[in-house]
């Protein structure tokens, strides 16, 4: 039996990337030219085109400017979550912070589109190990399930301690929560990044197809993907910004819709919500500590 594997795109505008939100403004957002709604709807024909639903993690401020955008993804029977407000790393903001950040992106969104949600993604994956007290604001704030863990190094997210799969996170049996963890595999001692974001557009696709068949077919685990509407749109404004962010954020964008393409021709694909709805008898406990 084929693994169904999760699809998410988080719906940011090129601007809101942590690449070059670092060198922009938050009050300048609003003098760039937004190409989101229209990256959004090339996302969702291609969709279309291979039958897939997928869960849309939806940032506040777009929902906010753009809600005929969120109605429409909502409409071609796509999952919508949260993906903040503002852009900003978990680690970086205090408890009540967070909550107001959510709070507010969460009412933007079902504002917009008329229906509870219930799944949330950290911008830049920056819930880690230090930042797990925000799984308790979530379950506060009425989420299901978190896709924010990635378990792997990097300099600006990672948990290379947390499980690879599905689990629940839980604390006294007061609260849980159901995690998806970013895909990786194991590699000796090890856990790689893989098919989503950077990794998709940047390390060759015969990696991907390795690693994907490493997974649903050694492990027997589903992959979450996930890529951002601006991965696919190479004609988009360029920043002065350093080399490292520069190589992040712009390298291979012509070749990244082939690449999505090539996943959904290859592989199944569903949204989180019917996922977690596969996989609930199956999801192992795991307390946070």
């Amino acid at each position: 039996m084929r693994i169904k594997n999760g699809l998410s795109v988080d719906v940011e505008d090129y601007f809101h990337a942590e690449a070059i939100t670092g060198h922009i403004g938050r009050n300048d957002w609003g003098t760039l030219q937004s190409r989101v709604v229209k990256n959004t709807y090339r996302v969702l024909d291609l969709l279309s085109e291979h039958n897939v639903q997928a869960t849309f993690f939806v940032l506040g401020w777009v929902a906010d400017h753009f809600p005929h955008l969120v109605t429409e993804i909502h409409s071609r029977g796509h999952e919508i979550g949260c993906h903040s407000y503002w852009h900003r790393l978990i680690y970086e903001l205090t408890s009540e912070e967070f909550r107001e950040d959510t709070r507010r992106a969460k009412d933007a969104i079902e504002s917009a589109v008329g229906v509870e949600i219930i799944g949330y993604r950290a911008p830049s994956f920056s819930l880690t190990e230090r930042s797990l007290w925000a799984l308790e604001i979530l379950q506060e704030l009425g989420f299901q399930y978190d896709s924010s863990i990635f378990p792997t190094y990097h300099d600006l997210y990672g948990f290379p301690g947390h499980p690879r799969f599905l689990c629940h996170h839980g604390r006294d049996s007061k609260w849980n929560i159901v995690e998806f963890p970013i895909s990786t595999w194991r590699v000796g001692l090890l856990n790689l990044p893989f098919g989503g974001g950077g990794y998709l557009r940047i390390l060759p696709l015969t990696y991907t197809h390795l690693a994907f068949r490493r997974v649903n077919e050694h492990d027997r685990q589903p992959v979450i993907v996930y890529f951002h509407p601006w991965e696919i749109d190479p004609e988009q404004p360029r920043f002065e910004i350093p080399f490292r962010s520069r190589f992040r954020h712009y390298t291979n964008l012509d070749k990244m819709r082939m690449r999505v393409e090539a996943l959904l021709q290859s592989y199944e694909f569903v949204s989180l919500c019917e996922l977690l709805e596969l996989d609930q008898h199956r999801i192992p406990m795991e307390y946070s500590k």
